[in-house]
């Protein structure tokens, strides 16, 4: 009996590679509508040492500082981790399908009982001795048991292929939140940087304000002018001063948002951030290679292939349900009245089962398509994902174009409308024009430098828009790299 069973275990082994389902191919970029170029800029090679650490090249060490804070302590990316960490063990799992399990057990105990003619009897009733007072015998067991599913159709290889998928989309989908915390961090720290140069701009003006009522008063009481004048001057100031708290609402939220980005909670976290600094200067060049390179270097594109191939492997669990399944099983056991001869005898079994579906209703067969309906939805996924990625690449594009476009006009305008005040004020105090002259050029130059800083700003957050979009910030973790073969024995499962 011994022989017929190696023979069959030996059959089935060398049957094991035959794996139904699809075998996936990654789609090419033509089936995905990757154009050739981007439409708003053709972009040298990208630099992959300087999209990983992009931020890099604003040349602000206390951004960089945060940065470094918010990738080791931000509670999304560590959410992120965990996922990984329970996919990881989700692939060890199904990987351990591979190999039999065993099982063993074993038991001790005293049997007595007392039969009416004197004898001695154990739990089965068999005689174990005489006494006409009773008697007590000990009995000792142990077993080992062992069950093992032959992969003959590929059901456990396509599991194990879906979980490595899984367990590099999560990897990838990690990347994806560190790449968006590093963005955030960016936009609220420009933020904050233009709020206080934005606040430095409106309490000068004030100050201006302030003296623009002091000339209209004086003038006043001089009886030069009327008092609309000093109300015109009032109103300015108290407008001025009104627009200075909502300022200060939006560094609030900034530093507050910074703090939570960094795990931390508002208020002495960012107290160092309320010291006024300037707004971070954007690089001029940055090299934005082609559409192509964004299905390499955007984890979210990575994350969704990578989901698309889970699917297809699924395909392959759920159609191996159609096809026979084998599996052995076996025990060994053995039995006596004392330690000492526990093993004198032996005990077992060795079994072999093949099961086949015949008739479920056609419920597998359903499966097996809700599965190809769920392989055809991760591809249309996959292929959104793409296609919102390449338009991230052409909306941060044309942001940092315009951006640049404004801040070189509104340099023009700031300069016109800083000698037009000038000239007013001058001409107001010799008596040569009225207040409301001076009021417009004074609101048109708050007006230019305003629009100015935040034109400047908003240049350099299209510069992070742009970076964030071609998939920079997650090159320097350690995200699983597709396209690892699914392992054909337990020695390839990662460690």
């Amino acid at each position: 009996m011994r022989y017929p069973v190696v023979l069959l275990i030996g059959t089935t082994l060398s049957l094991s590679a035959c794996a139904v389902g699809p075998e996936y191919r990654a789609p090419v970029t033509a089936s995905l509508g990757v154009p050739d170029a981007y439409t708003t800029r053709q972009g040298a090679a990208l630099d992959d040492t300087a999209l990983a650490d992009w931020w890099r090249s604003f040349n602000d060490p206390v951004l960089d500082g945060l940065i470094q804070q918010a990738i080791s302590n931000n509670l999304d990316i560590a959410q992120g981790v965990a996922r990984l960490d329970q996919a990881n063990e989700a692939l060890r799992q199904a990987g351990a399908s591979y190999v039999p399990s065993v099982s063993a057990s074993g038991s001790g105990g005293r049997n007595f009982r007392q039969g009416t003619s004197g004898a001695i009897l154990d739990s089965n009733g068999n005689v174990v001795g005489n006494s006409s007072g009773g008697g007590s015998s000990n009995q000792y067991s142990g077993s080992l048991r062992a069950s093992w599913e032959i992969d003959l159709f590929g059901r456990i290889g396509r599991t194990v292929e879906a979980s490595r998928a899984d367990l590099e989309a999560s990897g990838y989908s990690l990347a994806s939140v560190r790449t968006s915390i590093i963005a955030e961090t960016v936009r609220n720290y420009i933020s904050a940087r233009l709020a206080q140069e934005r606040l430095k701009i409106a309490r000068e003006q004030l100050a201006t304000a302030q003296d623009n009522l002091d000339i209209a008063r004086w003038r006043v009481e001089a009886g030069l002018v009327s008092s609309l004048d000093q109300e015109q001057a009032r109103a300015q100031l108290a407008q001025q001063t009104a627009a200075i708290p909502q300022i200060e609402t939006g560094l609030a939220n900034a530093l507050n948002r910074i703090a939570v980005l960094t795990g931390q909670a508002p208020g002495e976290a960012t107290r160092a951030l309320e010291t006024p600094a300037p707004v971070p200067t954007a690089p001029t060049d940055i090299a934005t290679g082609i559409p192509a390179d964004t299905l390499r270097q955007r984890p979210d594109v990575r994350q969704a292939e990578r989901a698309l191939a889970a699917a297809t492997a699924r395909i392959g669990v759920a159609e191996s349900a159609l096809y026979p399944q084998l599996s052995i099983s076996g025990n060994v056991g053995t039995s006596a009245l004392s330690l000492g001869s526990l093993g004198d005898i032996i005990t077992g079994s060795l079994f072999g089962n093949l099961a086949q579906l015949i008739f479920d209703g056609g419920a597998t067969a359903s499966r097996v398509r809700a599965q190809e309906a769920a392989a055809r939805g991760a591809f249309s996924a996959y292929k959104s994902t793409v296609l919102v990625a390449l338009e991230d690449v052409e909306n941060a594009l044309v942001a940092d174009r315009n951006a640049r476009q404004r801040v070189t006009q509104l340099l023009i305008a700031y300069d016109a409308a800083s000698n037009s005040a000038i000239l007013a004020r001058s001409q107001y105090q010799a008596g040569l024009t009225d207040f409301q002259t001076l009021l417009t050029a004074e609101q048109s130059l708050l007006s230019a430098r305003d629009g100015l800083a935040t034109a400047r700003a908003d240049q350099v957050q299209a510069v992070a828009q742009l970076y964030s979009a071609l998939g920079g910030g997650w090159q320097t973790t350690n995200a699983p790299t597709p396209g690892t073969q699914t392992p054909n024995a337990p020695n390839g499962l990662p460690e």
